[in-house]
């Protein structure tokens, strides 16, 4: 049996002055976001501290326009909320849309140093490199070396998503037919607000826009597949209502990093709450990696990987309909998702579930 008493908590981040109950944002703060009122058309819009809402739909089309011309639109956004002089909404009666439609989704994975090093000990496919006779504790500690090892030396990894699978951070998540273990990664993401190629670490701050809180799930069982030479599988992460994204996105001048803390419940139990202090590569890192593969350009959407806490470390609880997942991100708001079965009718898969071992 595996032994996890060794693990402990990092002391969590220091926590800013000024959180609004009803929006989860610091006072002097705001967000962008996507809304609904009603039945009516979805509109982009600024959400202060308090809850007021102030459409941009007289400017911007959708928060991808607002995103592709942000030195302007950041000017006018932090006018209409100094101001406060346009009709306003209450944030507590709209719908919350998630905060873009459709970006280009860069997603961070094996980003913190405690999860990745648990995975290295604990995970069935990582044995083989376990010394003879080595604890769970000496293993680990030789895996939190390998890490620090590539933090210095190695580079950040990212894959690519399917804007298919975002929905709003209040929506209902539905389980899929196949995955047996769905499971959460509440993560901290950045939006970018300028087109990049072949940028800097040290430059590519000037990318990030805004900082967006995103789930990601996943049905984990469904990752690794010994049938093709390449193995794994992110498509088990995109089915539909799998990315949870929002409720809005706050400039990044009003987020301090260093008391970003990361708070996901499940059913009221606490199953994550680590600081994004324990990241091996930072956004800008990754950001810079992804510009010497892609095009970046306005709008693209990172996540930057999960800290520990997911289902296999709870002695594998995974998500089952009627569960709650109730998350924040210091400064990024919160989220609420009601666990349902997904409703398909008199479908059923031809596929299935693929194969995981011989």
């Amino acid at each position: 049996m595996s032994d996890h008493s060794f693990l402990k908590p990092l002391p969590a981040a220091p926590q800013p002055e000024g959180i609004d109950d009803v929006t989860g944002l610091v006072s002097g703060s705001f967000g962008i976001g996507t809304f609904r009122d009603g039945d009516g058309a979805a509109f982009p819009g600024v959400v202060v501290p308090g809850g007021g809402v102030f459409s941009l739909a007289g400017e911007y089309a959708d928060t991808h326009a607002v995103f592709e011309d942000w030195a302007r639109a950041s000017n006018l956004a932090n006018d209409v909320a100094a101001k406060q002089d346009r009709k306003a909404h209450d944030y507590r009666a709209l719908t919350i849309l998630p905060v873009l439609a459709h970006p280009n989704m860069l997603c961070g994975g094996s980003n913190y140093r405690q999860h990745v090093a648990e995975m290295m000990t604990f995970n069935k496919f990582n044995q083989d490199k376990r010394g003879e006779g080595e604890s769970d504790e000496q293993f680990f500690q030789r895996n939190l070396a390998e890490i620090d090892r590539r933090s210095r030396e190695g580079m950040p990894f990212f894959w690519t998503g399917l804007h298919s699978s975002l929905c709003g951070p209040n929506d209902d998540v539905p389980l899929p037919l196949i995955g047996e273990n769905p499971d959460w990664e509440l993560e901290f993401g950045a939006i970018v607000g300028k087109t990049g190629r072949y940028v800097r670490p040290e430059d590519a701050h000037e990318l990030i826009a805004a900082y967006v809180m995103v789930n990601d799930l996943g049905t984990v069982d469904e990752f690794r597949r010994v049938d093709v030479r390449f193995m794994y599988d992110w498509v088990s992460k995109h089915q539909p209502n799998f990315k949870p994204f929002g409720p809005f996105a706050v400039p990044k001048e009003f987020v301090d990093r260093s008391k970003v803390q990361i708070r996901l419940k499940v059913n009221g139990e606490i199953r994550q709450d680590w600081p994004i202090s324990d990241m091996i590569f930072q956004p800008e890192q990754i950001l810079s990696y992804a510009s010497e593969r892609i095009r970046l350009v306005p709008g693209d959407l990172l996540i930057t990987g999960s800290p520990p806490g997911n289902g296999a470390m709870w002695g594998n609880a995974w998500l089952k309909p009627g569960d709650v997942m109730e998350s924040e991100i210091t400064y990024l708001g919160r989220q609420t998702n009601h666990i349902v079965a997904e409703e398909v009718g008199d479908r059923t898969p031809t596929y299935g579930p693929f194969i995981t071992a011989w």
